[in-house]
């Protein structure tokens, strides 16, 4: 079985208060894949993704998109170290 990849992205835009992170929540789930959501002070949202390179390169797509209630306007990614994590929670 392939190593689990990681990544961190931060995703700008209309992204708080739209109910961005619950939508990521479910999202990771249809995925099978970890980590964790939360807003930012800058009103960004940062999503570290861990799972399989497929669910997790599917997740990086969706946050592309969002929920329909949020307007992406663009998303920063990079690969960091996996943490062998379990679960998706809302930070």
């Amino acid at each position: 079985m392939a190593s689990p990849v990681r990544v961190r992205a931060i995703v700008h835009g209309s992204v708080q208060g739209v109910g961005f992170r619950w939508a990521a929540q479910r999202e990771a789930a249809r995925h099978a894949v970890a980590g964790t959501v939360r807003n930012l002070l800058d009103g960004t949202v940062e999503a570290e993704v861990e799972g399989s390179r497929e669910g997790v390169d599917a997740m990086v797509a969706w946050l592309h998109e969002g929920p329909s209630s949020a307007r992406v306007e663009r998303v920063d990614v990079r690969e960091v170290a996996a943490k062998g994590e379990t679960g998706f929670r809302i930070a």
